[in-house]
Parts: C-alpha cells; sequence; structure tokens
C-alpha cells in the first residue's frame, strides 16, 4: 500500500513539474503589452493572447499586400471565407512568429485531437467549453453548442453561419479565438514548413484602426 501511494505521488509529481515545463517554455512575447480579451479558468491565458493577436497580425499582413488600406475586418472576411472553400495558403500567411506561438500550443496537449479527421482542435477541452459558453452573437452560440454537444462540429459545417458573421469577430475575441484555433492554428498540423518563408518582414496590427 505504502509503495503504491509513493509510486502515486512521484508520478503525479513529475507529471506536475512537466505540464508547468510546458506552459513555461514560451517566453518571447510580443503583444503582453495588449489588452486581455479572454477569461477563461485553467488555460495558458498568456499564451491564448499570444496566439490570437499574433493570428490577427498575420492576416492583416497577407491581406494587405492586395489592399493597402484593409481593416481587420476585410482581413476576417477573406481568410474566413478562402478557409472555409479550403483555398487558404497558410503557408504564405505565417509568420516567423507565429511558428514558435504554434510550437508552444503544440505543447497544450488536451487542446488538440489526433484522431479527429474533420479538425486536430479538440472541441471537447476547457478552451472551447470557454468559448462555446461566451460566444455573444446568439444565433452563432447555439449553432456551436449543438454541432459540438453532437458531435458534428467542424470548420466546414460552423464555417457556413461563419461567413455571414465574420464581423463580430472584432469585437468578440471568444469567436476571434475560435476562428484562430480551428481555421488557422489546427491547419498548421498539415503545413509543409519546408514552404515558409521565415525571412518575411515583421509588422504589428494596428488594433486602433475603425473596421470599415
Amino acid at each position: 500500500m505504502t509503495k503504491n501511494f509513493n509510486f502515486i505521488t512521484l508520478f503525479l509529481l513529475v507529471l506536475t513539474l512537466l505540464n508547468c515545463k510546458n506552459e513555461n517554455k514560451f517566453s518571447e512575447y510580443k503583444y503582453a503589452d495588449y489588452n486581455i480579451v479572454l477569461t477563461c479558468d485553467d488555460f495558458n491565458s498568456k499564451l491564448y493572447h499570444e496566439a490570437l493577436y499574433s493570428f490577427e497580425n498575420d492576416i492583416l499582413k497577407f491581406y494587405s499586400k492586395t489592399n493597402k488600406n484593409i481593416s481587420q475586418t476585410q482581413a476576417y472576411s477573406q481568410f474566413v471565407r478562402t478557409t472555409v472553400y479550403g483555398r487558404t495558403k497558410f503557408e504564405d500567411i505565417v509568420s516567423a512568429h507565429t511558428l514558435k506561438v504554434f510550437e508552444a500550443l503544440k505543447s497544450e496537449n488536451i487542446l488538440w485531437n489526433v484522431n479527429n479527421v474533420k479538425s486536430h482542435l479538440n472541441y471537447n477541452s476547457p478552451i472551447v467549453s470557454c468559448i462555446a459558453s461566451k460566444i455573444q452573437d446568439a444565433a452563432l452560440k447555439t449553432t456551436f453548442n449543438s454541432l459540438v454537444s453532437t458531435n458534428s462540429m467542424s470548420p466546414k459545417l460552423f464555417g457556413a453561419p461563419l461567413m455571414s458573421k465574420y464581423r463580430s469577430a472584432i469585437k468578440d475575441k471568444y469567436l476571434a479565438t475560435y476562428i484562430a484555433l480551428d481555421l488557422f492554428y489546427a491547419k498548421l498540423f498539415d503545413v509543409d514548413f519546408s514552404k515558409v518563408n521565415l525571412n518575411k518582414p515583421e509588422s504589428k496590427v494596428d488594433f486602433n484602426k475603425k473596421p470599415q
């Protein structure tokens, strides 16, 4: 009995230390001074905020190549539409910093479901449950929760109503975080990183820019 107790105690201690190591290994925060936009329990909020802002920076910078006056709202519109239709070239969008964020996110084991052929995102993870409970748009929230509860959730199915409500992501950062995680970071698992140009110039999002 004592030996089993000692073994279990040691195992839990090692597991705790490993989890702490995973959570703290990322340190290159570029957006630490930006507004806190998510309030959820039991998750690495600092890392998820970094992931969201880095994603928004990437899509704004990418779509501004063809329209220098593009707004964050328009960037969301183009990104959501092309991703739902399977036409997004993620290797052209992702920046070197975002790749580092993605590597840190990969250590959040509970966030991912490698056996899900529809998406690598784990729809039963705590962060997704938090998102599901706090989406502001009532219709989107109902659809989101219905799809998750019936194990029918996928980027394609939720993408249809999302395409008409993409503007909500500007103010609703829970919805924006879902978009970042499922339509962007989950897709990076399938990207050939040898095609990624890591020498692309970095720039920050102007979050004071008014949507058009």
